[in-house]
Order: structure tokens, then sequence, then C-alpha cells
């Protein structure tokens, strides 16, 4: 029987009255992965603490205000706590918990018909200048604000390709779109980031 999970979401988002017993009990994350699966509320608190943070920052990439974001951590971790059976240690909890987010926030863009991917396939490489300066000139919150500007199609593919680390053969059926079209699309949103970063410049 699967747990109420959003009654947990709910109870570990109130977790201040908890803040003590959780900086004074220390879990492994198999020891958290265990005690989730036996409903242990404190495990549960444990999980979200030690992770929600980190996966807002992946989905607010992914969404178009902090609001949405929320919503899609919620549901996140919804399907994680639902999950969490299946988890077999092969990899971290974290990169686990992650691509659920990921698929969580993809599913959030499909449902609100956000996902536009009708563009020309045409010979184009934009190219931004060689350099990490991107990670060197902008803080993350600055870089989070430009990725966020991007439209909805080239921000998922740009974040699937260039943070996540999918191939373009990866997200095409990710997205159920061909090879070409995420490169196409990649392209074109470096293309648009060089040119907020050149205004910025000016």
């Amino acid at each position: 029987m699967l747990i109420k999970s959003k009654n947990i979401i709910c109870c570990a988002t109130k977790c201040c009255n908890f803040a003590s017993d959780l900086q004074e009990t220390v879990m492994t994350d198999e020891q958290i992965v265990q005690g989730c699966i036996k409903k242990d509320a404190i495990a549960q608190r444990h999980l979200y603490e030690r992770f929600s943070r980190k996966m807002m920052g992946v989905c607010l990439r992914y969404c178009d205000n902090h609001e949405e974001a929320e919503d899609v951590v919620q549901n996140g971790f919804v399907s994680v706590f639902q999950n969490l059976e299946s988890f077999r240690g092969s990899g971290s909890l974290e990169g686990w918990i992650r691509r659920i987010m990921v698929n969580t926030a993809l599913t959030n863009i499909r449902k609100n018909k956000k996902l536009k991917l009708n563009i020309e396939l045409e010979s184009v490489e934009f190219m931004l200048p060689s350099g990490n300066y991107l990670s060197e000139s902008y803080a993350a919150k600055d870089l989070l604000k430009i990725i966020q500007t991007l439209p909805t199609g080239f921000r998922t593919v740009f974040n699937l390709y260039a943070i996540e680390g999918y191939s373009h053969k990866e997200i095409g059926d990710m997205l159920g779109i061909s090879e070409g079209t995420s490169k196409s699309q990649y392209s074109r949103a470096k293309a648009h980031l060089q040119k907020i970063i050149s205004v910025d410049r000016e």
C-alpha cells in the first residue's frame, strides 16, 4: 500500500519544529531509504530536508517561476516516496531523485502544452565563444535567470544536454523528437544565450 506522500510532503515542509531532532540524528542515505520504505516519519523528513533544496534548483531551470517549480518539486517527491522500493543503490540516491525530478518537470511541461519544438531543421551552428565564461562571469542565480528567459523548447533541450548530460539521441527519445531537432534546438538556445550575454556586456 502506497504511503500518503502528499501528507508527508506537507508535514516535511513544516519541519522547523523538528530541526533539533534532525540535526542531532545523523542518517546515511541507506538508512534514510530503509526508514522511508518502513514509513518512518523521521527518515521521511530527513530525505526531504536533505534533497529538497537541491531539487528546487533543478526544477527551477525547467519552470517559468518559483511557484511552478514548487509544484514540480512536490509532485516529484510524491513519486520519490512512492517508488523508493525500486531504488537498488547501484548509483547515488541524489542522482536517482534528480532523474525523477527531471522527468516530473518534463511531464509538467507536456501537461501544460508548453513544449513547442516545431522549428525549421536547418544547418545552423551558433557556438558560444570558447571557454567556460558563462560559469566564470555569472553567479548561479544570474545564470538561472538567464536560462529561464529561454523559450520553453530551447530551455528544455539546453538543460537536458548541457546540464544533465543526456545525448541528443536520448533527448529525442525522451521528448518524442528527432535527434536532429534536439541538436537544432540546442544550437538555437546557445545563440539566444550568446545574444543575452553580449547585451549584458555592452
